[in-house]
């Protein structure tokens, strides 16, 4: 899954603009600010793009279906790849309403391993990696939404890749400079993303609190001591 992400880039829709068939892009509510702790419900930038213009906005991040009547339950951050298509919640949006997602890098927690303690096992910490991209910001596969009378997007989620298994069981589905247009145009691409050359180095443990939103979340983390 992946439920707390990083967008600072001044550059985006420069980036955007580069998409093969991007004539325009345009951003009428401005530039999202530089936000380093985005989190469920809260406003993330989406592109949608109409022949060849693209539109830059911003949405809430947990998908309101045109059926929902209210804000209760579980915000719909991330959509399986394995049911987008079929679960109701999502099925209409697969089908119509694609968007991409863009962040200069996401949060994922690894759980350490219990450590034995005189024959009693002690519950693993659980670790806050910061994961980018091999050049420069990646783009996830989006759907979006307009019930009550809002837009909402969630992200589409898949089983990890090889490379990044090692850290979480799932991944967002990025996609490839090439596959960005397929995407939009509403080719399933539900398979395991193609990019590859993620790093992934320890962030700051504060970034476990929504409130606590600065760069230094993902500057270089000291050793731990073993002491």
């Amino acid at each position: 899954m992946c439920g707390r992400f990083v967008l600072f880039t001044e550059s985006l829709l420069d980036e955007v603009g580069k998409w093969e068939g991007i004539e325009e892009v345009h951003a009428p509510e401005g530039l999202p600010p530089a936000r380093f702790n985005i989190a469920p419900t809260q406003p993330v930038a989406i592109v949608r793009v109409q022949e060849l213009a693209a539109r830059v906005e911003p949405a809430r991040w947990g998908l309101l279906p045109h059926w929902k009547k209210d804000l209760d339950g579980a915000p719909l951050f991330n959509a399986r790849a394995e049911t987008v298509a079929t679960k109701p919640s999502f099925r209409e949006a697969f089908k119509r309403n694609r968007c991409i997602i863009p962040l200069d890098g996401y949060y994922e927690w690894k759980a350490e391993k219990p450590s034995p303690s005189g024959g009693v096992k002690v519950k693993g910490k659980k670790t806050p990696y910061y994961v980018t991209g091999p050049e420069g910001m990646l783009f996830a596969a989006g759907l979006w939404a307009t019930g009550l009378e809002r837009l909402s997007a969630t992200m589409i989620t898949t089983e990890a890749t090889e490379e990044m298994a090692w850290l979480h069981g799932r991944l967002p589905k990025f996609l490839t400079a090439e596959e960005i247009g397929a995407w939009l145009a509403g080719e399933p691409l539900l398979e395991p993303s193609n990019v590859t050359g993620f790093e992934a180095r320890p962030a700051d443990p504060a970034v476990g609190n929504v409130r606590n939103d600065y760069a230094e979340l993902i500057a270089e983390q000291p050793p731990t001591s073993l002491f």
